[in-house]
């Protein structure tokens, strides 16, 4: 491609909206452009970057035996009530009527509309198993869309659907799609970590893994073991329980609760500055309303409740934190003195906030805390469990000596056990050898493809620009002579261009008429492996080969650059 002729508008500055390092760089290098919040325009270069992930992808999936094929993004609502999701899945959801009055929604995710195919295409045992995949764009009405590709209103995303006749195939089916999504994000350059996950809306029987790419700027914590391979997004990971018994029994070791007159301290904050105290000696007390019902939970002064932990306890659909007037009837008092002491509902205590001996709490007073409160024995613990976040230095959970500690990550994709969730609501179901009718047993993975491209942004790049790793640059050899106003440097140039191009090299030969540092800013920008710049030494035959990632600048022949690049990328 002649740079002349591209539509590759460089940026010397982003525009100041943009954080993200990966956004900033994509609108610098002329890649994107936004149309509206979360909703993008992919230009030229751009969209080769998106094409070579799309061929890296359809490659590996080829490869783990699935097949291709393209649903409707504009899926009939009435599917999506089938499978009970509907109401359920939230504003994100894209919702409009066409002409008739039918109701639709713009899919963010396929599982109705494949479930559909399925139930209408497979009857029988014998065509199990299979496993269909697409790429295709979603859509999601993001309450905040940021970052530029990572949080988008629309976006490119491959997902892939297993049907198996019994667990044991569901089992071999998400083991290759596992394997095949490592091969994925290795040939995209990526750092990552496959981590144990929450199922979110999408659901399941059988575990889930998110695959994390590893990034300052990542909206997701992941607690890593610095012992053995258990990882986890902070949502789902837990943490080594405490081993000290939980006496519940009276001790002449411990005074009897007092009350303390703590007007106006309502924090943990204020408390610890308040009464000179370690916030880990505090029982911090949340009213919830899981599923219509108040429950009191219960964690250390250090902690932080987890939400998605505390409805997975207590198995609720529905859980929001109680507002002010709630607290207030259920304690008799202001926000911030709630306590468990005296309360009339169930009280879930986390294991390390049991694991106190004597610790504050609220007195279920305004103005007043307790002090010497021990669960178990000043107040009744209805259920124990593990209803908090992780934190750096907790005990792993899955060995005995390791530590956990936490990173940040770029979620890419995730992979889900479905199980029979879909297809006993929606009577996907097959004939089995013996002619009994069973649920078919589903699985799904997806890759947010647009959000691997920024992902790979965010981890290779440097002051200049994007450094892009050989299988996803969106041209491989930058043929760029100093001056176009030289005829000998535009003929050499162009034959290199043809003879590189000849060779079956993506080549992008800057023949336009600008001052060299111009040229030599847009070709660090925007990141191709290998430049060649052809100069005053032309006229003894001599180019400068610069190697973006790595490598050592050469002076060297035209045919010595020729077989050095074929070496570069191993052809």
């Amino acid at each position: 491609m002649r740079q002349s002729q591209l539509l590759m508008p460089t940026l010397r500055e982003a525009p100041s909206e943009a954080e993200a390092i990966s956004h900033r760089l994509m609108l610098r290098a002329g890649l994107i452009r936004q149309l509206a919040a979360g909703i993008y325009t992919y230009l030229p270069t751009g969209r080769r970057v998106l094409r070579k992930l799309e061929k890296i992808i359809r490659e590996e999936m080829d490869n783990a035996g699935c097949q291709e094929v393209f649903m409707p993004a504009m899926q009939p609502a009435d599917l999506w009530r089938q499978s009970g999701r509907y109401e359920k899945y939230g504003p994100e959801l894209v919702r409009l009527k066409d002409r008739h009055d039918r109701e639709f929604a713009l899919g963010p995710t396929h599982e109705e509309v494949i479930t559909d195919l399925v139930r209408g295409e497979i009857n029988s045992y014998r065509q199990l198993p299979v496993t269909l995949y697409q790429i295709q764009t979603k859509f999601r009405d993001e309450k905040r869309p940021r970052y530029g590709l990572l949080r988008g209103r629309e976006f490119l995303m491959k997902d892939a659907y297993s049907f198996d006749k019994d667990w044991e195939g569901l089992h071999e089916s998400y083991q290759r799609m596992y394997d095949a999504y490592h091969r994925i994000f290795s040939r995209c350059g990526l750092r990552f970590r496959p981590v144990e996950a929450d199922a979110g809306t999408i659901g399941g029987e059988g575990g889930t893994h998110e695959f994390m790419a590893l990034a300052d700027i990542g909206e997701d914590t992941i607690a890593v073991c610095d012992r053995c391979q258990y990882a986890a997004n902070l949502e789902k990971a837990g943490y080594r329980i405490p081993e000290t018994a939980i006496s519940t029994e009276e001790s002449d070791a411990y005074p009897e609760p007092e009350k303390i007159h703590t007007p106006n301290i309502r924090t943990i904050d204020e408390l610890v500055q308040a009464l000179d105290a370690s916030a880990d000696k505090m029982l911090k007390t949340l009213l919830f309303i899981a599923d219509g019902n108040p429950v009191a939970v219960i964690v250390r002064g250090d902690h932080e409740v987890n939400e998605i932990k505390l409805a997975g306890l207590l198995q609720a659909d529905m859980l929001e934190l109680a507002d002010q007037e709630t607290t207030e009837r259920l304690t008799g008092a202001a926000i911030g003195f709630a306590g468990p002491i005296g309360l009339s509902i169930p009280v879930i205590v986390d294991y390390s906030a049991a694991d106190i001996g004597s610790a504050i709490a609220g007195a279920n007073e305004s103005d007043y805390h307790w002090k010497h409160v021990r669960p178990g024995v000043h107040f009744e613990m209805t259920r124990l469990g593990d209803v908090r976040n992780a934190v750096p230095g907790d005990g792993c959970p899955n060995c005995d000596e390791g530590k956990l500690r936490m990173f940040r990550g770029i979620e890419v994709k995730q992979v889900f056990k479905l199980g029979t969730k879909y297809s006993e609501v929606m009577q996907a179901n097959y004939l089995d050898a013996a002619g009994s009718e069973k649920p078919i047993i589903m699985g799904c993975y997806g890759i947010g493809i647009s959000r691997v491209m920024s992902a790979v942004v965010e981890q290779h790049h440097d002051e200049q620009g994007i450094r892009w790793p050989l299988e996803l640059a969106p041209y491989q050899v930058h043929v760029v002579p100093v001056s176009a106003k030289d005829a000998l440097q535009m003929d050499v140039a162009g034959k290199l261009y043809e003879e590189l191009g000849a060779a079956g090299f993506d080549v992008l030969l800057d023949d336009r008429d600008e001052r060299p540092g111009v040229k030599f800013k847009d070709s660090d920008l925007i990141g191709v492996p290998v430049r060649i710049v052809v100069g005053r030494q032309a006229a003894d035959g001599m180019v400068e080969l610069i190697y973006r990632i790595g490598g050592e600048d050469l002076q060297v022949s035209t045919e010595e650059a020729l077989k050095l690049v074929r070496d570069y990328f191993g052809s």
